[in-house]
């Protein structure tokens, strides 16, 4: 039997990045935003080139709360997800799954995001692709019954985006 090895943070096995620690880029990790997201979900990890050289952006969380209160409108032109923006040389993949391991399916909760100005309410665990130049955002979220695990993945070195 081979020897188990455990890493953290540091280079793994023939050069692989581990990263166990959360490491956010700097519009995001000022101590206001971070209050902001705080309010409604937490960030778990968050990789990009800047924490791993080479590496593409994918980042991930949990929702807790909605972070828009009905009939409240939400738009930080610091915080793309309550705008509409672009990335312009990347594909995307934006993902939210429900935590019920018994019904895998459903989201338990309400998720509010915007697609090429096309307003979509998903209440199952769903991925969406958005292809390098699709405008997309605001994300909401409307309703929490159970906590929901969110991630995204940008295929560029860097988190950038252009509001639209």
């Amino acid at each position: 039997m081979s020897e188990v090895k455990t890493y953290y943070n540091n280079e793994g096995p023939k050069g692989a990045q581990v990263v166990c620690e959360l490491k956010l880029p700097p519009y995001h990790a000022t101590p206001e935003a971070v209050a902001k997201y705080e309010k409604y979900g937490k960030r778990i990890l968050w990789i990009d080139s800047n924490v791993v050289p080479g590496s593409f952006q994918m980042n991930s969380s949990w929702y807790f709360h909605p972070n828009k209160p009905e009939g409240e409108v939400v738009v930080d032109k610091n915080l793309p997800a309550t705008q509409s923006h672009v990335h312009e040389d990347a594909d995307e993949i934006v993902a939210f799954y429900g935590s019920d391991p018994q019904h895998q399916e459903e989201l338990n909760g309400e998720i509010e995001f915007w697609i090429d100005g096309e307003r979509y309410v998903f209440t199952k665990s769903v991925m969406v692709f958005l292809p390098a130049g699709m405008p997309h955002g605001p994300l909401f979220i409307l309703k929490v019954d159970k906590p929901i695990f969110h991630y995204s993945v940008v295929t560029s070195r860097e988190y950038s985006f252009e509001g639209k």
